[in-house]
């Protein structure tokens, strides 16, 4: 398993928190106008070189929606010549035009992330809170296929399209997709606590992705339900044969990442964090350096010491493998190093007296 005490292997960076739409969920509670605050181009360039200083992590640009800032193609741009495989979420509106997303391509954007979370206008809309977001979801995934840019498929899980997640498979398995990345919620920003599944929902959730696996043309991962690598670890306990599309690019390669262990998150504003979900700053790249607040805050060193877990997160045999979504454990508890609150899983008992 990758040591990640040094370097990430994921930077997500949130240009802006404005965006045209407004969903349901919002982990930024997004708006319409951008922040007096955000960083400067120039600021954004000296993260990316900040960034690449760290080694060769996969660089991400999200929002709100990357789009609204009238630089984010020269930001993308700085970023790919340094080096770094960049990908790009932009949110589905009228500023995705084909134009951008040919520009995406021109420039060298490794690959392109965007949300579907219904197999419909009614049920996609409703959860974005802007008719037509469904119809300019699909265009941009299939502006992207035509013209060879690689594309990816975010989608969050709640308790309203839960039981519509294989129609939503069908829609990602047809648009080319090399990837399904499945969020599960975590209530910060506008998500609610009731929109969330239970422990019990979450594997039944988790059966259906490990299913898919077997037999999508893309790869499944998982994003703040770091228990689905339990539940895999569990599964292939049992079978003979290991799912192809499960090694090595999903499962494998997500072993051991957690918020701040692998994983970091720059603010708009240049705030610090060990991950979007998880609002606890230890730095602003304005003022301190990025490699020493990620490898030695008391706050990133504390996400990545395992003996640290509580409850049975602590206690558990795949505590390093998997180890909770620690963006969950403080959105429910206040304690980030608390157990996790969506996991069925008890450890067994040999593992738990040696812990």
């Amino acid at each position: 398993m990758q040591n990640f005490d040094k370097a990430p292997f994921l930077v997500i960076w949130e240009v802006t928190q404005a965006c045209d739409l407004a969903c349901a969920h919002c982990r930024a509670r997004a708006v319409q106008w951008r922040h007096p605050s955000e960083l400067s181009t120039a600021e954004g360039f000296r993260l990316l070189e900040n960034v690449k200083a760290l080694g060769n992590p996969l660089m991400v640009f999200t929002g709100g929606d990357p789009l609204k800032r009238p630089d984010v193609f020269a930001l993308l741009e700085r970023s790919i010549q340094l080096g770094l495989r960049t990908t790009v979420t932009p949110s589905a509106t009228p500023l995705l035009t084909p134009k951008a997303i040919a520009d995406f391509q021109r420039i060298g954007v490794a690959r392109m992330a965007i949300s579907l979370d219904g197999p419909d206008a009614k049920s996609h809309d409703g959860f974005r809170r802007v008719p037509g977001s469904f119809a300019r979801t699909l265009f941009a995934l299939e502006e992207a296929r035509r013209i060879g840019l690689e594309t990816q498929v975010n989608t969050t899980v709640t308790r309203h399209n839960r039981l519509r997640m294989p129609e939503i498979a069908e829609i990602v398995e047809r648009s080319g997709a090399r990837l399904w990345s499945v969020f599960f919620l975590v209530t910060t920003g506008r998500a609610l606590v009731e929109d969330d599944l239970t422990a019990d929902d979450y594997e039944k959730v988790f059966v259906l992705l490990y299913e898919l696996s077997t037999r999508a043309s893309c790869d499944i991962k998982t994003t703040e339900a770091q228990h689905y690598r339990r539940f895999v670890a569990q599964e292939r306990k049992f079978e003979k044969t290991t799912p192809r599309n499960l090694v090595p690019n999903t499962i494998s390669r997500q072993a051991g990442i957690n918020d701040g262990k692998g994983l970091l998150f720059i603010s708009h504003t240049g705030e610090i964090y060990p991950s979007g979900f998880l609002p606890l700053s230890a730095g602003n790249v304005r003022c301190d350096s990025l490699a020493d607040v990620y490898r030695y805050s008391s706050l990133f060193r504390g996400l990545r010491d395992s003996s640290q877990l509580k409850g049975k997160c602590g206690r558990c045999e795949y505590c390093n493998v998997c180890g909770g979504s620690r963006s969950r454990a403080y959105a429910l508890t206040g304690d980030y190093l608390a157990e996790e609150q969506r996991c069925v899983h008890t450890p067994t008992e040999a593992y738990a007296k040696m812990a």
